[in-house]
C-alpha cells in the first residue's frame, strides 16, 4: 500500500532535521577539538563593529 502525503512528508521532514542536526553535532566537535588544540581561529569572537555614527561621521552629520 502506497504512502500517503502526510506520512511521506513527516518522514522528510524528520530526514531534514536528523541531517541539521548531524551538521550542528559535527560544527559543534569542530569547535571543542580547536578550542582543545588551542587554535586561534575563532573568527566568530571577533571585535564588535563600531558604533554608526563613527563608522559613517558624515551620513551621521548629515542627518541630525
Amino acid at each position: 500500500m502506497p504512502d500517503t502525503y502526510g506520512k511521506r512528508k513527516r518522514r522528510d521532514v524528520q530526514a531534514r532535521k536528523a541531517a541539521a542536526r548531524d551538521e550542528r553535532r559535527r560544527a559543534r566537535n569542530q569547535r571543542r577539538e580547536q578550542r582543545a588544540s588551542g587554535s586561534d581561529d575563532m573568527d566568530w569572537l571577533a571585535d564588535p563593529p563600531p558604533p554608526v555614527e563613527v563608522a559613517f561621521p558624515a551620513r551621521a552629520a548629515d542627518e541630525r
